[in-house]
C-alpha cells in the first residue's frame, strides 16, 4: 500500500475524501457558487481551513464528492457519480472518440463517443462539461479567499502566509489545467476567475479560444516564481515542472487553438523540463502503471488514487476493471490485476496493434489476445478486439493493493517520455533541434527494446508520421490521442480510419465540426451570454 497520498502526504492534514468540506454543484456553470455546509468566514478562518479547502480542489480531479463512491450525490447533479468522474470523462473523451479504444456497454451516450454522434443533449457532455467547470469554480472560491487582504485581515502570517501563498500559485496551475482541458475539448467555454461575482445575477461571458489560450499562457508564466522548484515539492502537488509541462502542450497544439505555431515555444519548455534533471525514464514501461508508481522518476504531475482513501469508480479503477472481462476464464483471471472482477468493457481497434511492428520485442505491446478477435465487428461484443494491458491494481513487484475494488494506482496526466516526443515533434516541425530530437526518441525507444539496438532508429526515420505513431505506441490510453489525432488533421478527415469511425463498420470521415464537443444544451438555456459552436 502507498504511504505517499494526496491527502496526507501532500497536504499533510491526515484527512481522507469523506472528511472534506461537503460540496454540491448548484449548477453546470460558473455562474453558481458551491455550497458549503459552513460559512466562508467559519472555513477560512485559519491556515488549516485554506489547507482544507486546497485539498478539495486537488480531489477535484480524483473523486467525485465527499461522501463516498456510492452516496445518492456527488459533485455534479443529474449523472451516475462513477461516470462523472475527472479522469475518467476526460479519458472517454480523449480515447473513446479514437482507434484506440471501443466500448462494450450501452449506456445513455456510452457509444456516441466512438461513433461520433454526440449531441448538445447528452448526458456525458454534459457531465464532461460540468467537471471542468465545477473544477474551475472550485479553484476561483479558493483564489478569492486567498487574497493578500483576505491573509492579512485573519492574521495569517510567517510560515503559514507562505505556504497559503504556494497554495494559491497550485490552485491557479490547476485552474489552467482545467481550463486547457475546456479550450481543447470545448473551445469556446464560458469564462470567470475569482475576481468575478460567484453566485450573482449575471451568468458568465463566453470566451474565444484565442483569448483562452492567451489566458493560460498568462497564468501559468504569471505563477512560475511562486511555484516549487521541479522535483521540490510534496508528491500529487504541482511545481514548475508541471506548469512548464502544460505550457510545452499548449504550445504543441498552438496552431488548432490560435491558427498560429509555435513550435519553437514548445521545444523551450519541454526542454527546461528536460535540463532540470529531476527526471528519468522509469526503467520498466509497466511499472508506471502499477500501484507503487508514485516511486517513478518520470511522473511530473499525477492525479492520484488510493483504494482506502479516494474511492471512485472512475479514474485508475475504471480503467484497470473496464479492460477486464465481467467473465474470468483461462484468458482472464482478475487476481492478475489485483482486482475482484472485471467490468468487460473497453478494448481497442485493430490500429492499436497494428501500431506495433514487432509486439514480441517492444514491451509497451501487450495486449490479452487469447479468446479475442483482432477485429471489432460489433462494439457491443466484449470479446471483439484485443485488449491492452495497462493499468493493474498491483505494485511493481506483484503484491495486490489495498483494495480489491477501488485501485491505487496513479493516473500520470505528465511524465517525461511525452515531454520528450513533444520535443521532438515540435523540432520536425521547425521549432528545435533535430538530432537532439532523435535523441529523445531514441531514449523513449530504448525503454521499450529493453536496450536492444533494434529499437533505435536513424535521422531518415525520424518523420512526423513516426512521431504520431510513437505517442500512440507510448501513450495509449493515456488520454492525448483524440488532441494528437486534430493536430495532425486525421481525426475527421478520410485520410485516417478506424473501425466504427463515424458509427460505420469500417470508418468514414465525419464533419470537421466533430473536433470540438458541443456546449451543453441546458447551459445555453440558462445563459444567454453562449453561442453553440458550428455543427450542433
Amino acid at each position: 500500500m502507498k504511504t505517499s497520498y494526496i491527502f496526507r502526504r501532500t497536504l499533510g492534514l491526515g484527512l481522507v475524501a469523506g472528511s472534506m468540506l461537503a460540496v454540491t454543484s448548484c449548477n453546470d456553470d460558473l455562474d453558481r457558487v458551491p455550497t458549503y455546509d459552513l460559512n466562508t468566514e467559519s472555513v477560512y478562518k485559519d491556515a488549516e481551513g485554506y489547507q482544507r479547502v486546497a485539498a478539495k480542489v486537488y480531489s477535484g480531479f480524483a473523486v467525485t464528492g465527499g461522501q463516498g463512491p456510492d452516496a445518492a450525490t456527488g459533485d455534479i447533479l443529474g449523472i451516475d457519480q462513477g461516470t462523472s468522474d475527472y479522469v475518467r470523462s476526460l479519458w472517454s473523451a480523449q480515447e473513446l472518440t479514437t482507434d484506440e479504444a471501443v466500448i462494450q456497454w450501452g449506456d445513455p451516450g456510452v457509444q456516441d463517443w466512438h461513433n461520433m454522434n454526440w449531441t448538445s443533449s447528452g448526458v456525458l457532455i454534459r457531465g464532461l462539461y460540468s467537471r471542468i467547470l465545477y473544477e474551475v469554480t472550485l479553484c476561483n472560491g479558493f483564489l478569492a479567499q486567498a487574497t493578500d487582504a483576505n491573509l492579512s485581515s485573519r492574521g495569517i502570517t510567517g510560515a503559514d502566509l507562505t505556504n497559503i501563498q504556494r497554495l494559491r500559485a497550485e490552485v491557479r496551475f490547476l485552474r489552467a489545467l482545467a481550463y486547457y482541458h475546456a479550450l481543447d475539448l470545448f473551445g469556446n467555454p464560458p469564462f470567470a476567475t475569482e475576481n468575478d461575482e460567484i453566485g450573482g445575477t449575471t451568468p458568465p461571458r463566453q470566451t474565444t479560444r484565442t483569448e483562452l489560450f492567451t489566458y493560460i499562457e498568462s497564468e501559468l508564466k504569471a505563477i512560475d516564481a511562486d511555484l516549487a522548484a521541479p522535483g521540490q515539492n510534496l508528491y500529487g502537488r504541482a511545481d514548475k515542472a508541471a506548469a512548464w509541462t502544460l505550457l510545452a502542450k499548449l504550445y504543441l497544439n498552438a496552431k488548432v487553438y490560435t491558427g498560429t505555431e509555435r513550435n519553437a515555444d514548445c521545444a523551450t519548455y519541454a526542454k527546461r523540463v528536460i535540463d532540470s534533471g529531476v527526471y528519468s525514464l522509469t526503467p520498466q514501461y509497466k511499472n508506471l502503471f502499477r500501484t507503487d508508481n508514485n516511486t517513478s522518476k518520470e511522473i511530473i504531475f499525477p492525479i492520484v488514487y488510493d483504494g482506502k482513501r479516494t474511492q471512485t469508480y472512475g479514474g485508475t479503477t475504471f480503467l484497470t476493471h473496464a479492460a477486464v472481462s465481467g467473465t474470468a476464464n483461462s484468458f482472464w483471471n482478475p487476481a492478475r490485476y489485483g482486482i475482484d472482477g472485471g467490468w468487460g468493457g473497453i478494448r481497442t481497434t485493430p490500429r492499436l496493434y497494428q501500431q506495433f511492428p514487432d509486439t514480441a520485442a517492444d514491451a509497451r505491446a501487450k495486449f490479452v489476445t487469447g479468446g479475442q478477435s483482432l477485429e471489432v465487428t460489433s462494439q457491443t461484443t466484449f470479446t471483439d478486439g484485443y485488449v491492452p494491458i495497462k493499468f493493474k491494481n498491483i505494485s511493481s513487484t506483484g503484491a495486490p493493493g489495498s483494495d480489491l475494488v477501488f485501485v491505487d494506482t496513479d493516473f500520470p496526466m505528465f511524465r517525461l517520455a511525452d515531454v520528450y516526443l513533444m520535443y521532438a515533434e515540435a523540432a520536425l516541425r521547425g521549432g528545435g533541434d533535430q538530432a537532439l530530437a532523435l535523441t529523445y526518441v531514441n531514449r523513449v525507444r530504448a525503454r521499450a527494446f529493453n536496450n536492444a539496438p533494434a529499437g533505435n532508429i536513424t535521422s531518415g526515420q525520424l518523420t512526423l508520421d513516426f512521431i504520431l505513431n510513437e505517442r500512440s505506441r507510448e501513450l495509449y490510453w493515456e488520454a492525448t490521442r483524440r488532441t494528437d489525432l486534430i493536430r495532425y488533421e486525421r481525426f475527421t478527415t478520410g485520410d485516417y480510419l478506424w473501425a466504427w469511425k463515424g458509427g460505420v463498420a469500417g470508418g468514414r470521415a465525419v464533419s470537421d465540426d466533430r473536433r470540438l464537443f458541443p456546449l451543453p444544451a441546458a447551459d445555453l438555456s440558462v445563459n444567454p451570454n453562449l453561442t453553440q459552436n458550428p455543427g450542433y
